[in-house]
């Protein structure tokens, strides 16, 4: 059949041009009403606020809410010059009565938050005044259960740990010392944010590389004739073992298990060194590059060569058995960070997959396998150089000198934390109840002996006005009273009083019920009207105000939360009610 294109084209041309005409009537009904916009588009109906309606409202503020006008025709905009406070000027722009300001200039002004999204084709402008959260805990709070939020903690990941220590298995930080040192709160939060992990995420998978049994034997590949791998019978472990001897040389392929792993990417090896040994782990990063990661004995941290980066795993002298756990891509993460330190965009988190792992010289091997997570390992590691470390005093002294505010609050190298003793406390109290080894409990009851000695002795305890009992994060004289640090030391102390004995628990339960009562007393202190403060070194130095950032913020909130639950003073929910509000503008009424 012959078709009139001339007409066709007129037909198509007519049927275009209504279209068009109604898709733009369309749009200008959008623009009035941005209900249609959330009702439709929005990824999350509930977390567009009823207080915006169909046309756009400030966030109230002690003021009335602002509507912005209806379009009345087109858009006629101007540029306008912006004089800030009689100081300076910046570029803006003027439609009819209003006056638009650069987001830029508002975000650093005014400390908020804010950035355009796409949803399915459709732009938005998300604000925010806060870009913290706060996390709803469980209803009952307990010693065996999570801690607060931790399972959302990365500590590993932070930019101020070095490394995790390939001796002992915990965080080396580098926050206020390059060297890097000990911190007892980041090793206590490393603890307790794997055991949160471990309570709330499945069971993790595991792969077997080598278990003492014929069928893996197969599986080694030797680089020459004189290396050797055998399966013997092993006293100590009472099982078959695998003995191994090939060259110490790190350069060599050593004996090796070759593979293509993306997902199990934690490494756990039983081993005993009869020589220089060590093992090599060999990672394809995702830009194609190999990197071998080795683990040697040795007491340095981390340092790398090429593209050949080193973990020191201390000194095998007694050749005994040792157990190892290796979270490789965060090794390899943090060797890269060393190895490109001034280089942000190599140092970017690179994902990577194993590609063989070997070992040199000459030794036994009971385990080697691979999995996507090991939490509890993690977790004894924190734990256990908690109990290796404690001095005679009971606490952790932390080894770096610390400038609270350089010449006027000052602490030298050997101090001790509240706030420390506090989370150390709540790790060891869970260590305890998951294994029932006496010795976790020990160590937590001799941790609350810094709490009973002064601040001007060397101790945790200040006290304000002569009238409460404060737990020190930073023990300065006169006291810096920083409240975070005082609420996970109180937790501490409720930990542990909750798990022992009724004999034992006399000084941790009279500590925590006088803390508790300072903290009723004072926490208002805190409180800005559209903030929190850090610490009260306003009031004890008679300085500017240290206000806290938003996630300082967010963590007082997360602990009054907890408390609220642990204690039913509505001091803590109210006031916690109140700090969530700050985080939307929604401040306290002015005169």
């Amino acid at each position: 059949m012959r078709v009139n294109f001339k007409l066709l084209v007129t037909v198509v041309g007519i049927s275009s041009f209504m279209f068009t005409i109604t898709w733009w009537s369309r749009c200008d009904i959008n623009k009035q009403d941005n209900n249609f916009f959330r009702e439709n588009h929005s990824p999350d109906r509930s977390s567009v606020t009823d207080e915006f309606d169909s046309k756009l409202r400030f966030q109230e503020r002690g003021a009335k809410s602002f509507q912005a006008p209806l379009d009345e025709g087109p858009i006629d905009y101007r540029e306008i010059e912006c004089l800030i406070n009689g100081e300076y000027n910046i570029k803006c722009r003027k439609e009819g009565s209003e006056v638009y300001m650069p987001f830029s200039f508002l975000q650093k002004y005014f400390e908020v938050y804010g950035s355009v999204e796409t949803y399915d084709g459709f732009e938005r402008f998300e604000f925010q005044h806060s870009y913290s959260s706060v996390y709803q805990p469980e209803d009952r709070y307990t010693p065996a259960g999570v801690f607060m939020f931790f399972e959302f903690y990365n500590v590993e990941e932070r930019t101020r740990v070095k490394c995790i220590s390939g001796a002992e298995g915990v965080p080396i930080s580098i926050q206020w010392s390059q060297e890097g040192y000990h911190y007892p709160i980041q090793i206590s939060q490393y603890g307790l944010s794997h055991y949160s992990k471990y309570l709330r995420e499945d069971t993790p998978q595991t792969l077997v590389l080598m278990d003492g049994s014929d069928q893996y034997m197969s599986h080694w590949m030797l680089p020459d004739s004189k290396s050797q791998v055998n399966l013997v019978k092993n006293e100590e472990k009472r099982r078959n073992v695998v003995e191994f001897s090939t060259t110490e040389k790190t350069s060599s392929a050593g004996i090796s298990l070759t593979m293509e792993e993306k997902k199990h990417l934690v490494l756990t090896v039983d081993c005993k060194f009869l020589n220089n040994g060590s093992f090599t782990v060999m990672v394809e990063a995702d830009t194609g590059d190999m990197y071998r990661l080795h683990y040697v004995q040795g007491n340095s941290l981390i340092y790398s060569s090429g593209k050949n980066i080193y973990y020191g795993i201390g000194r095998n002298k007694y050749k005994k058995w040792i157990h190892i756990t290796r979270n490789i891509l965060v090794d390899f993460r943090k060797g890269l960070s060393y190895k490109f330190s001034k280089n942000k965009k190599i140092t970017k988190k690179h994902s990577a997959k194993i590609t063989a792992i070997s070992f040199h010289g000459q030794g036994l091997l009971s385990n080697v396998t691979l999995a996507s997570a090991a939490h509890l390992e993690h977790f004894y590691d924190a734990a256990d150089w908690l109990v290796r470390h404690q001095d005679d005093q009971g606490g952790w002294p932390i080894m770096v000198k610390r400038n609270l505010i350089p010449n006027i609050l000052e602490l030298q190298p050997g101090w001790y934390s509240a706030m420390a003793q506090g989370q150390a406390m709540s790790l060891l109290a869970r260590a305890y109840l998951k294994s029932n080894d006496v010795k976790y409990l020990q160590s937590a009851l001799k941790a609350v002996k810094p709490f009973e000695v002064s601040s001007s002795q060397g101790g945790v305890k200040a006290r304000y006005a002569n009238s409460y009992d404060w737990y020190e994060e930073y023990p300065t004289t006169p006291g810096s009273y920083v409240l975070n640090g005082f609420i996970y030391s109180l937790l501490g102390l409720y930990d542990l009083k909750e798990i022992s004995q009724p004999e034992d628990r006399v000084t941790a339960e009279k500590l925590y019920s006088e803390g508790l009562k300072s903290l009723k007393a004072m926490l208002l202190m805190f409180d800005t009207g559209t903030g929190t403060f850090y610490d009260l070194r306003h009031i004890t130095l008679g300085i500017s105000p240290n206000r806290a950032r938003w996630d300082y913020h967010t963590t007082h909130i997360n602990q009054l939360l907890t408390l609220s639950i642990i204690d039913d003073d509505p001091i803590f929910l109210n006031t916690a009610k109140r700090w969530t509000d700050y985080m939307k503008g929604k401040w306290a009424s002015h005169n």
